[in-house]
C-alpha cells in the first residue's frame, strides 16, 4: 500500500514538472519569435535557406534513417521519424550561445538557425497532419 501510495505521489509530481517544462518552453518559443525573428528575418540569403532546407531534410534524416536501420520499421516510418525527429529547443540554446560568443562567422551561424528554426516550424507544423493521416493509412489504421 505505502508503494501504492508513492507511486502516485512521483506521477502527480511528474506531472508539474512536465507542465512547468511545457510552459516554460513556450515561453522559449514566443520569446524567441518576437526578440529573434524580426531581427534576422531581412538577413536571410538563399544560400542561408537552402542549406537550412537541407539542415531539416538529408542532413537530419539521413543520420537518423541510418540510425533505425536495425530496427524493423518499414520505410515510410524511419522517414517519418527522421522528419520529426530529433528537434525541439536545443536550437535555439545553441544559437543564444553562438551569439554570445562572438565567435568569427557566427552572424551566419546564428541567421542560419533562426532561417532553420523559423522552417521547421512552419514546415513541420503544415506537414503533421497530413503526414500522421497517411501513415496512419499506410499501415492499416484508419
Amino acid at each position: 500500500m505505502f508503494w501504492k501510495l508513492e507511486r502516485q505521489r512521483k506521477h502527480k509530481l511528474l506531472l508539474a514538472a512536465e507542465g512547468t517544462g511545457d510552459t516554460l518552453a513556450l515561453y522559449t518559443w514566443v520569446l524567441f519569435g518576437s526578440a529573434v525573428v524580426g531581427q534576422y528575418f531581412e538577413q536571410f540569403t538563399w544560400q542561408v535557406v537552402v542549406y537550412s532546407i537541407l539542415s531539416l531534410t538529408v542532413i537530419r534524416m539521413l543520420p537518423v534513417f541510418l540510425a533505425l536501420g536495425s530496427i524493423k520499421l518499414r520505410l515510410e516510418e524511419k522517414l517519418f521519424i527522421g522528419w520529426f525527429g530529433p528537434r525541439g529547443l536545443a536550437s535555439i540554446v545553441f544559437g543564444v550561445i553562438v551569439l554570445h560568443a562572438h565567435l568569427p562567422g557566427g552572424s551566419t551561424i546564428t541567421v542560419t538557425a533562426v532561417c532553420t528554426i523559423i522552417l521547421s516550424v512552419i514546415l513541420h507544423g503544415l506537414s503533421a497532419h497530413p503526414l500522421v493521416k497517411a501513415l496512419n493509412v499506410s499501415s492499416g489504421h484508419d
